[in-house]
């Protein structure tokens, strides 16, 4: 194989809804390219990108995937990306390294959800969009719907290149308003007949043509000048009115054929290589800086590790691509995340499940490589090891659980085979959390994580379960309360001895210091010696006052005390959860000559602080998220019906490019299996954001039923 140059490459992440058909195109453009001698077909389980064992038994793209073809003396490097939205994460890293968009639509469905989501991730990343109406073999095919769907939701201008002559189950023959031809296919072999167009079609084609030709002018005042002047552009000018175009995201060019009868692959490819940029050309990748970098094949050697898989026989595979410069087997280069050596020992160029080993790579070609000692996802290879690219935007989870092994004695291996997931799937998070005493797993929906199980069960033979898991509440009081505690212990020799009295209150950012209180019905004047503002790890703050006089305790007892009020914080009066935003002035004591120490004060703080709470108001808060729902118009009634169940609390309604937009703050512990209802209610159209927004105060009810069940867990323990 070649060693290609930045210019003779295109980088082409294939994106659109399920079922739109990107894993077939890829097998069509890899076989025009004699990559592979035979397309491989979905219901065989031979395609050369979908080649796990969970993608065979779900019959589509649970990954994403690399594969290249070489066509016309360029390189295609081309990812196969799954087109559910609990698998964007594959999505998210293509784009990090891609320069184009191939926006598939299924002819039968027009502009989906799916493809809303996927058009906004691609405007995220800048970049660039061409269309490719699939599946006009169907026989629902429906041109014209399809297009009017792009027109009326695509947040860029669909502008048509080709249209069916006869879309349908006899599906063979394209006209392309652009090289003013008619192809004309047999059967499905990819091989193509140049014919004039037929005089019945003119009228068509000279609309068509008229949009393409002025949309074209309108990017470059040169060419607009010359369209006014003598009212055409020729093929090449064309060309570059559409590059431009393309490369500033004003437009998107709509080609049209069937992957699987592999019609209209071979033009599509050209019109990649013909317009798209390479490289050297595209939108810089980013330094951590914000620096752009340019894919300049005389600067220093930088790769960007954008994925790592485990693949069995193989052991870590790492893809990478060359930001600058050229990488040559054998070369030594440094990682710029933990400053050690690492040998290209071997590297392939990617062709799904296959292979191909090349000895070179220049800037802005994609490859992998194996066996690398201490590199994972978005680490950077430099040759000086002090460059650092921008690491790839990833989405908010949307989905969480709480896990455990099946046999408790698996729980170590759980942890260290959850972490390497973690490192091949970004959008998996994991974390162990102290305050609720459960392994808590996140990801984007239920379907991403049952995958997850799946592997665990079935490639390392762990059986684990999923549950609801608990909710970070936390406790806060509602007005001032005070009281006062007394330690007093004696049992032969050195007894203990500390008496507290404080007044807690509720805190916000910014209150004045107080002055006075009210303290059994009289007046109780402060002057406040010292404060000390705790910014308590869980969100909200501990303000701890002392203001005492006359020496009634002792300064040195002040921490002690400080330290008691904490642990009561981190294991909340009400329910055991943490409590915030509190302020506790310390007024009075007592003090033993003999008996008094700090683990009296400390004892005496923490009670006067729990008898002061159960009467200042004592409030439970709630984790409060944003949430933004994309779903089509007639599936509306029911998701907003759904949400006011869960206690929601509507904040705007709207539309955004044929689809209704919901936003609300909905309290976490109403949005467990949210993903999954929401999928059901909408047969997989709709699709959701999720944030934490607040802690917000509980409904009564609510907390009358919190209190309750951690009284019964008490009793239980």
């Amino acid at each position: 194989m070649k060693t290609y140059q930045s210019d003779e490459i295109k980088n082409v992440v294939l994106l659109g809804s399920s079922g739109s058909g990107k894993t077939t195109l890829a097998e069509a453009m890899a076989f025009e390219g004699k990559v592979i001698e035979r397309r491989g077909a979905i219901e065989s389980d031979s395609t050369i990108s979908d080649y796990t064992e969970i993608e065979h038994i779900y019959k589509r793209s649970i990954y994403s995937s690399l594969l290249f073809t070489e066509f016309n003396s360029r390189k295609l490097n081309i990812f196969d990306t799954p087109g559910s939205d609990d698998f964007c994460g594959g999505l998210f890293s293509a784009f990090a390294v891609a320069d184009t968009g191939v926006m598939l639509f299924n002819a039968q469905n027009g502009f989906e959800v799916g493809s809303e989501i996927q058009a906004r991730y691609a405007r995220k990343y800048a970049k660039p969009l061409i269309g490719f109406v699939n599946q006009l073999d169907s026989e629902k095919a429906n041109w014209d719907m399809t297009i009017e769907s792009i027109r009326e939701s695509s947040p860029v201008k669909p502008v048509v290149v080709q249209f069916p002559v006869n879309p349908g189950p006899d599906f063979d023959s394209i006209v392309d308003v652009l090289t003013m031809k008619m192809y004309k296919f047999k059967g499905d072999t990819g091989i193509r007949e140049e014919m004039e167009i037929p005089a019945e079609l003119n009228d068509r084609v000279e609309e068509y043509r008229s949009i393409l030709v002025e949309t074209a002018a309108e990017n470059d005042e040169a060419l607009m000048e010359k369209f006014f002047d003598e009212g055409a552009l020729t093929i090449d000018e064309v060309r570059k009115g559409l590059s431009l175009g393309v490369a500033h995201q004003g437009m998107m060019p709509i080609f049209c054929g069937s992957g699987k009868m592999d019609i209209g692959v071979k033009r599509l490819m050209e019109f990649v290589i013909n317009v798209t940029p390479s490289p050297d050309k595209a939108i810089p990748m980013k330094l951590n800086d914000g620096t752009p970098i340019v894919a300049d094949m005389s600067a220093e050697t930088v790769l960007y590790v954008f994925k790592t898989a485990v693949e069995q026989h193989i052991g870590e595979v790492s893809y990478f691509r060359v930001i600058s410069g050229k990488v040559v087997e054998g070369q030594e280069l440094v990682n710029s995340a933990n400053g050690n050596k690492e040998k290209i020992s071997q590297m392939f160029a990617v062709a799904g499940k296959n292979r191909v080993k090349v000895a070179e790579m220049c800037a802005g070609d994609i490859g992998c490589t194996v066996k690398l000692k201490s590199t994972k996802t978005d680490n950077t290879l430099s040759t000086s090891g002090d460059v650092k690219i921008e690491p790839a935007m990833m989405p908010s989870p949307r989905y969480r659980c709480a896990v455990r092994a099946v046999n408790t004695s698996d729980e170590e291996k759980l942890g260290e085979l959850l972490n390497r997931m973690r490192a091949e799937d970004p959008t998996i998070l994991v974390e162990y959390s102290k305050e609720l005493k459960q392994t808590i797993l996140q990801g984007q929906g239920e379907h991403h994580l049952n995958i997850l199980k799946w592997t665990l069960a079935n490639q390392h033979k762990l059986e684990v379960e999923f549950f609801a898991p608990r909710i970070s509440y936390r406790e806060t009081i509602t007005k001032v309360a005070q009281a006062g505690y007394r330690h007093k212990k004696q049992s032969g020799g050195a007894g203990q001895f500390g008496e507290v009295h404080m007044i807690i209150e509720p805190y916000t950012e910014g209150m004045p210091d107080p002055v006075k209180y009210k303290v059994d019905g009289k007046d109780l004047n402060i002057n406040i010696k010292s404060k000390d503002e705790v910014e308590l790890e869980w969100g909200g703050k501990l303000v701890f006052c002392s203001a005492i006089v006359g020496g009634s305790i002792d300064a040195r007892f002040l921490p002690a005390i400080q330290k008691g009020v904490m642990e009561k914080m981190e294991e909340g009066p009400l329910t055991g959860s943490y409590a915030r935003d509190i302020r506790v002035v310390v007024y009075d004591g007592k003090m033993h000559p003999v008996d008094s120490n700090e683990l009296s004060f400390k004892l005496a703080g923490r009670n006067a602080f729990k008898e002061a709470f159960r009467t200042a108001g004592p409030k439970i808060m709630e984790p409060i998220y944003s949430v933004e729902v994309l779903v089509p118009s007639d599936k509306m009634g029911d998701v907003m019906s759904d949400l006011q169940n869960r206690r929601s609390i509507i904040e705007g309604m709207g539309s955004e490019k044929g689809l209704e937009k919901i936003t609300a703050r909905v309290p976490l512990a109403e949005m467990y299996r949210y993903s999954t209802t929401l999928s059901s209610l909408t047969n997989g159209r709709a699709t959701h954001t999720m944030k934490f927004a607040s802690y917000e105060q509980v409904p009564s009810d609510v907390q009358d039923k919190l209190l309750k069940a951690y009284a019964e867990t008490e009793n239980e323990d």
